[in-house]
Formats: structure tokens, sequence, C-alpha cells
């Protein structure tokens, strides 16, 4: 049997008006937020298929190069048309492995931000440009090799960093899964079973027990206790009585309920959290990954220089060919290897070691923008709590803590409320016998009651006992004013004349929350809590953790907001679980989902912490400040040998015989590729804790 009672006032709930604007998908642009434009419409199997075929390719390209048969001393099998084989392999790599880095690039310069694409595009087309004019009678040396190598090198970077963070968003979907696709109407005297798509303003529905409400209306009959915890974060079960109003999604407790509809579809509650993802979705900045900035200068560097060798060159006096071959050799070796792979293996490193941590990276943009985070904010139900209530005070006069432990344990053990779980679980915890109950009777919104070695009492809500009229003493009392203070929920144990004890009952605080608040303090960053509870709970939390900044009886719609207005102080974080979260997780900098929540605010999310520790944001704020170091050291061998090769290749040392070859910058390039892979390695060994 269940019971329905819940000490706490009514929670009023703004709905947004079905007047108020409802917006339209945004366009199919924005449907994996990850601001990864670069790779829009691509998936890691593409990059991984392209590479295999392109590096089947390569093998006969390098087998043929000339510069390969002196460097190992060996001559490539003649045959009529041997001598075709680069040229007609290097034009299919050009256009099979190249077309997605040219594609790229197309839309790198329409959107005036040439990066990484830009850059390879810039480097592919020269060697292949220049490798077949050599071919059709230039004057020169082929770059059929360079060019295999950089396609296939490229293509690898890409498919790892795509596999290592592939999250495609799904959160829409999550959301509308929630909704029950039929309700059941009342017409005159009989039910029916209708789509929810058909219920009108008006309709009255059937909500039986344990079912989901299908629209959001007005209670006409019954009372129950609905849990909206998914909606608002409220941890306690809110009372339903006639006249207060529920919402679609939530669900309903132990009574039958009778609901006038009064917003269907759309306007629904659910509908507008739905809107408001969307909404932040689609407006996620696009940020330039790290790697793009670097591969964009260098993009303009190379261009500059390239044209600046081959102007001078002719200006001193040199011919064309001289002058060209010089200018493509420049612009190939400003195209480094290593900064296809500068980033990815940090990522893929850096995904391992957080994914033996529990920290699963889905956005890497975000993961990047980790290091500057200066707020984190905390939804409390679930993240800093543990959604489960727990005894904390026992209020009792002339009885032990546990005689009234163990008799009201014995009348809720058969009771489903989870205010009447956690006494049980208190009396359990310290080992009572429950004594056998007789004659057990469920009140609907009040409590229970039944007789115990032969006496009669009563467990439920302290304003039963008022309408009882029963005696309550002053000690009692100024018990039930201190819990009500800390806006807990309070439990009254009664007998037939006077009230014996009160038990205040709270969400239980994850034990790892007072260690994480502390240590973001030590690393310099601000806790900030949010929550849909009342001031005096919110207020008893934050100061128990150490909180000082914290924001109480925060509706789902207003957390995006909040988040936004500390995004004007400083990038923001925040951690959450619930699907009201949704919004606020896209909204924020860093969306950071506790593992144990809904699937949707794992969908919103730029990390998912598997275990639900909140000393797990630490360690991903940790791991994403030693990765950003990591990237800015591998960008910096990546392209620092080009501060020494590209002069070079210019010609700059040229009066005193010294030219930089593109076989000898290729050199140059592979080393720089060890150093990067080893580097990124080097992550592998950060300590977390």
């Amino acid at each position: 049997m269940k019971d329905n009672r819940t000490h706490h006032a009514h929670e009023h709930h703004h709905h947004p008006s079905p007047s108020e604007p409802k917006h339209a998908h945004p366009s199919g642009e924005h449907a994996s937020h990850t601001g990864h434009d670069k790779h829009a419409g691509h998936t890691p199997e593409m990059f991984r298929d392209r590479f295999f075929v392109s590096l089947l390719l390569t093998l006969p390209i390098l087998y043929f190069s000339e510069q390969l048969q002196d460097w190992f001393g060996y001559r490539a099998a003649q045959f009529p048309g041997s001598a075709w084989v680069n040229p007609v392999l290097g034009t299919i790599l050009y256009f099979y492995g190249g077309l997605v880095f040219l594609k790229g690039a197309l839309r790198e310069l329409r959107a005036r931000t040439p990066g990484m694409m830009t850059l390879i595009a810039l480097g592919i087309t020269a060697a292949y440009g220049y490798s077949l004019a050599v071919s059709l009678g230039l004057p020169g040396m082929p770059f059929y090799w360079e060019l295999a190598t950089l396609i296939d090198v490229m293509l690898l970077g890409h498919w790892l960093e795509m596999a290592s963070v592939q999250a495609a968003s799904r959160a829409l979907e999550e959301l509308s899964k929630l909704m029950p696709t039929t309700a059941h109407r009342i017409v005159g005297d009989r039910i029916e079973d209708v789509p929810v798509s058909a219920l009108k303003e008006g309709d009255l529905i059937l909500i039986r027990p344990g079912e989901q409400v299908p629209a959001d209306g007005v209670v006409v009959e019954g009372a129950s206790t609905m849990n909206e915890a998914f909606l608002t974060g409220e941890s306690r079960p809110v009372p339903k009585e006639p006249g207060d109003e529920v919402i679609a999604g939530a669900v309903n407790g132990e009574g039958a309920l009778k609901v006038r509809v009064t917003r269907t579809g759309e306007a629904t509650t659910l509908s507008q959290i739905l809107r408001l993802v969307q909404e932040a979705q689609a407006s996620r900045s696009r940020f330039q990954a790290l790697a793009d900035r670097v591969a964009g200068w260098l993009f303009y560097i190379a261009l500059t220089l390239g044209t600046l060798t081959f102007l001078v060159w002719l200006a001193l006096g040199q011919d064309f060919n001289f002058a060209l071959s010089l200018a493509v050799t420049v612009v190939v070796i400003a195209c480094p290897h290593a900064l296809g792979l500068a980033i990815p293996l940090v990522m893929v490193n850096a995904t391992a070691l957080a994914a033996r941590h529990g920290i699963l990276v889905r956005n890497r943009e975000a993961f990047e923008r980790a290091r500057e985070i200066r707020f984190v904010a905390f939804d409390k139900t679930g993240t800093l709590t543990e959604g489960r209530f727990a005894v904390r005070a026992i209020y009792a006069e002339e009885f032990s803590e546990e005689e009234v432990l163990s008799l009201a344990a014995a009348l809720e053990a058969f009771s489903e409320h989870p205010l009447a779980q956690a006494i049980v679980e208190a009396a359990e915890g310290r080992g009572l016998p429950r004594p056998e109950v007789r004659d057990f009777q469920a009140v609907p919104g009040k409590g229970v009651e039944g007789t115990l070695e032969g006496k009669r009492y009563r467990v439920g809500r302290p304003e039963w006992a008022e309408e009882l009229g029963l005696r309550v003493s002053e000690a009692l009392k100024r018990g039930l004013r201190e819990a009500e203070g800390r806006g807990e929920s309070v439990v009254a144990l009664m007998d037939e004349e006077r009230v014996l004890a009160y038990f205040a009952l709270a969400d239980r605080i994850r034990p790892s929350a007072k260690e994480a608040v502390q240590r973001l303090k030590a690393m310099g960053l601000t806790p900030v809590m949010i929550t849909g509870d009342a001031e005096a709970v919110a207020k008893t939390v934050a100061q128990e953790l150490g909180i000082q900044r914290y924001h109480a009886r925060v509706l789902p719609q207003d957390k995006a907001r909040i988040v936004r207005e500390l995004k004007t102080q400083g990038p923001t974080a925040f951690v959450g679980d619930g699907i009201n979260d949704a919004p606020a997780l896209l909204e924020a900098d860093l969306g950071i989902a506790i593992g144990a929540g809904t699937n949707v605010a794992i969908e919103s999310a730029d990390l998912v912490l598997v275990e639900s520790d909140p000393l797990d944001v630490v360690r991903a704020l940790l791991l994403a400040r030693a990765t950003y170091a990591k990237m800015v050291q591998n960008l910096f061998w990546a392209t620092g040998y080009n501060a020494i090769a590209l002069p070079l290749a210019a010609g700059v040392a040229y009066p005193w015989g010294i030219v930089l070859s593109p076989a000898v910058g290729a050199l140059f390039m592979s080393l720089s590729t060890v150093i990067v892979a080893l580097n990124a390695m080097l992550l592998r060994r950060v300590r977390l804790d």
C-alpha cells in the first residue's frame, strides 16, 4: 500500500503560455553541437576507409619514387609505362584521399577562417600540381611521395581525432521518448484510450498510479504525490490535490487522479525545455580548435613566403624552374605532418586516461576550453546530494531514539513512500527489531496507522497531529521549527493522545562533495550551487559544503539564464544530472553530466562522469589543464622546425651552397612527428589524485 504526504509548501511553477513563441527546429546544421564544422557530414569510418585505401596506393608510389631509389640504392622494375605509375596513382590519391581536405578548405575559405583543412589543401595541391608539371616535361624533381605521405598522415590524424570523440547529440530524441504515447480520456461515464496528439485543451483525463502524465493540466479529483524530479530537480514527492497543476512527463505516485488538460503538444513545459535545448545547441559558438588557429597562421605564412621566394629569386636573375621549385618546396614543407597528429594524439591519450578515471569526453573543443574555467556551478539534487532521503535528526522527549525509530519503522515498512523507506533504512542501519503490526491502514494524504503491542500509533505529516488535536510538548515544537527552518521534511510519530517524536529527513549529501568543493577552491575556482529546492534547504546544504554562492527556487528555464549571467563574469562549467539541466549544460562553456542522471543530460554534456562522484569534476579539470599544456608543447614541436626549415627551403643559405631539398625537409618532418607522438604518450603519466 502507498500513502501520500510530504510536509512542504506548494511549489508554483511558471509555465510559458501557449501564446509564447514556439521555435521550429533550427536547421540541421546544429544537429551535432560539437562545433566541428570542418567535419560536417564526416564519420570516423569514412576517414578510416580512405586512410587504408590511400595507404595501399602509397606503397607503389614509394617504391617507384626516384628519391627513395637513390637513398636505399635499389632500381625499381622498368616496364612500358612504368614512368606513369606515380603520376596516375598520385592523381587518384589527390582526388580520392585529398577530396575531404579540398572540400573542407572551400568551407573554411567561404567562412573566411582558413585552418587545418586549408593548409593541408594548399600543401597537397602545390605538391600535386608541381609533380604533374614535372611528369609532363617541366625540369625538376616530383613530390609524389611527399604528396602521398602527407595525405595518409592527415587522414590518419582526422580518423583518430573523430574516433576518440564521436558525439552526435541525441538529446532531443531522448527528451521526446519520455512522453507517454496514449492517454485515458474520460468521456461521459466511459474511459477511452486515445493518442496523446489527439488531446485538446479542456479534455478530462485519468492518470492511474505509476503512470506518466501525458499533458500539462490541473487536478480535478483525487489525491496523490508526483515525482517531478526530472523537471524541477526537487527531490521530494510533490503532493497533488484538486486545483494543483501537473506537468507532462511527471510520474504519478500512489493515487488515481482526474486531470483537466490545460496545455498540449508544443505548449507543454517539457516541449518548452526541448525548445531551450534546441536553441542552446544551435547557438553553440563555433570554437576553432587550437590546431586550426595555428594552421591558419601557417597557411598565411606559407602563401606569403612561397610567393616571396618565387619573386625574389626571379628578381635576382635565377631561372623560372629554380624559383618555382624553391617556392613549391616552401609551401609543401610549411604543411607539417606532425601538425595533423599533434592534437589528435594528445586527445587519444587524454580520452584514454579520462576513461580510465570514469570521465568520458564527448566534445573535444569544450575540453580544451576547460582550463580557462573560473566558475563551477553545481545542480544540487543528485549531484552534490544523492537524491535519496536519510534521517538527519530524531526529536523525542520521553522515549529513546531507538524506541521511537523502532515503532515508526514497523508501521512505515508497509508504505512505499520515499520518506517511509528512509525511516525503515535508518532502523535497519541501527539493527533495531520491528514489533508486529495489526490492523494496518494507510490514510491517503496523511500517513499510516496500526496497532503495536496493543496500542494504536500513527506515523505521518505533522499537520495530521494538528487535525487530530494531539498534544505537542514545547521541546518537540522547537525541534519541528528547527527542522522546518532547515527546509527538511518532517514525519511525526503519534499515539492516541500526543506526538511522541519528530523525524527530520533531508537529502543525503554525497560523501566526496565537501572535499570536491575544497579542492576546487584550492585550484582558484568559485563553486556555485543552483537548485530548485527551497531557500532553507539550499542554505543548509551550501553551509555544510562551504559554498558561499547559491541560487534557490530556480525554475528549469532559469538555470540556463543563471549560467549565462555567470559567463559574463568568467568561463563557467555546469555540473548536472536531470533533464531540466540539459539547457544549462549546453549553455555552459563546459557541460558536465553526472552518470547516474538521465540520458538527456548525458547527451547534452561535453563531459560525462560515469561514477556519480563530485571529485571526478576536479579530476576532469586537472586533466583538461594537463591536456592543454601537452597540446601547446606538441604544437611547438610540430611547427617549431618550420622556423629553421622554411628559411632554408626558401634559399636563404643558397650563397653558401646550402638549399633544403624537399627530401631533407621530409626527414625533418618525420623527426618532429616522432617527437610529437612520444610527447603525447607522456600524458598517461599525469597524476589526477
